[in-house]
C-alpha cells in the first residue's frame, strides 16, 4: 500500500468528524496485517491555536482538514479500500508532524 495515500475513514461512528485517514506506514513493513494511519479531522481545522507544524492543514475533495498525528493508530489494512488522494508531495511535512509528536518541537 502506498505510503501517504488518503482513504475514507472506515469507522462509521467517527466519519462525521474524521472523514479521511492518511496511511503513514513505510512500505518496508508491508507484510504486517495493519497500517499506521493519522486522522484527517474536521475538528480543529478552523483553530489557529493548533501548531501548524504539528497539525498541518490538508485539502481533500475541496474541504480543509487538520492532520492529527497525535491520534495516529494502527488499523486492519483490509479496512482501507480505495485511495482517494496521495499526499506524497507533502511527505516531509507529514513526517515532521509525527516527529513533533515523538521528539517535540
Amino acid at each position: 500500500m502506498p505510503q501517504f495515500d488518503v482513504y475514507a475513514n472506515p469507522n462509521h461512528s467517527t466519519r462525521g468528524a474524521v472523514p479521511f485517514v492518511v496511511d503513514v506506514q513505510s512500505s518496508l513493513i508491508d507484510a504486517l496485517p495493519t497500517r499506521l494511519v493519522m486522522p484527517l479531522s474536521r475538528v480543529g481545522a478552523d483553530r489557529v491555536s493548533l501548531p501548524t507544524n504539528l497539525c498541518p492543514l490538508v485539502k481533500v475533495d475541496g474541504e480543509t482538514l487538520t492532520l492529527m498525528p497525535h491520534l495516529a493508530a494502527a488499523i486492519d489494512r483490509r479496512l482501507l479500500r480505495q485511495s482517494v488522494l496521495s499526499l506524497a508531495h507533502r511527505s516531509h511535512e507529514i513526517s515532521a508532524a509525527l516527529d513533533a509528536v515523538l521528539a517535540g518541537f
